[in-house]
């Protein structure tokens, strides 16, 4: 494994996206979750945040995040269509592979699990000419999609080849899940793998799961739950899946730090994973010139 294998979440740095790909590539990664809104909001418009994320050589990992898209009927549907085509257009322009979404919680949404099965499946097919594959992740406080087997229940329902689900360790530490259930997912139907934790064990209340899951998410090997999020990592690698992990870590804290510095935690982040629980060594890409490799 190699630290190829790893990304910064643009939530997780703070500054312009310029800085952003800037601490990324000089902490050695190489690729990057990128939220819409950090090319939508370029000042220089979308256009020009094409170009420099392209110029950066950072490889895009997807665009976050489709929210509240499934289960709506009637106008609702047809407007959350028309906004998802709108963000797959982003992501076929910055060359994203994948669309971020994230199990609803409108109070307007159906918990039909063939309604929501079907609308998942709609917009796969939507992206299947742009070359982008949509990852289904349950949000821990989804209004009837909340554990990461209902998440692949629709998505296993809804049998399309370009849908697969999202695994979120901070969604599965907040509702203590079953890692059991992880067996029953084909390595090849794990679109992406998203890495936090969090600094307490238990998590007692609604409004403390949203605050934590907002404003106070650690890096793996920072918080309370290393020895569940180990066991997550090694049953996720003992099932075959080798592809890409997210570091999609919301901390204001760190949002008032240097964004290299920020980028060189998720560094000792993915050496905890490949080192300390995979038991692997972390090959790390030589640096480019003026961007040192960062221990």
């Amino acid at each position: 494994m190699n630290l190829s294998n790893f990304g910064m979440d643009s939530i997780t740095l703070a500054g312009p996206l310029e800085s952003k790909l800037s601490a990324s590539k000089a902490a050695g990664f190489s690729q990057i979750m990128l939220w819409a809104k950090d090319l939508a909001g370029h000042p220089g418009g979308l256009e020009q945040a094409v170009r420099l994320v392209k110029a950066s050589g950072i490889r895009v990992t997807g665009i976050q995040v489709m929210r509240d898209f499934e289960g709506l009927s009637g106008a609702l549907h047809e407007y959350k269509l028309d906004i998802a085509k709108n963000m797959l257009q982003v992501c076929k322009a910055v060359g994203a592979p994948l669309l971020m979404v994230c199990s609803s919680t409108s109070s307007h949404a159906s918990g039909d699990m063939p309604v929501i099965a079907q609308h998942l499946a709609k917009l796969a097919t939507l992206a299947v000419p742009l070359g982008v594959r949509v990852g289904y992740e349950a949000l821990s406080w989804g209004r009837h999609v909340n554990q990461y087997t209902q998440s692949w229940e629709a998505v296993e329902m809804a049998d399309h080849a370009n849908l697969g689900v999202v695994i979120d360790s901070f969604h599965m530490l907040a509702n203590q899940a079953d890692l059991d259930g992880l067996e029953d997912i084909p390595s090849h139907k794990i679109a992406m793998v998203q890495l936090s934790d969090f600094m307490w064990r238990d998590i007692r209340s609604a409004e403390e799961r949203l605050e934590t899951a907002r404003h106070l998410r650690v890096f793996p090997g920072e918080g309370a739950h290393s020895k569940e999020l180990s066991e997550l990592l090694r049953r996720l690698d003992r099932g075959g899946y080798r592809g890409d992990y997210s570091f999609e870590v919301f901390n204001d804290d760190y949002l008032q730090l240097s964004p290299d510095i920020v980028a060189r935690r998720a560094h000792r982040a993915a050496k905890w994973v490949t080192d300390q629980v995979l038991r692997r060594s972390l090959q790390v890409r030589q640096p480019t010139a003026g961007h040192p490799t960062m221990a």
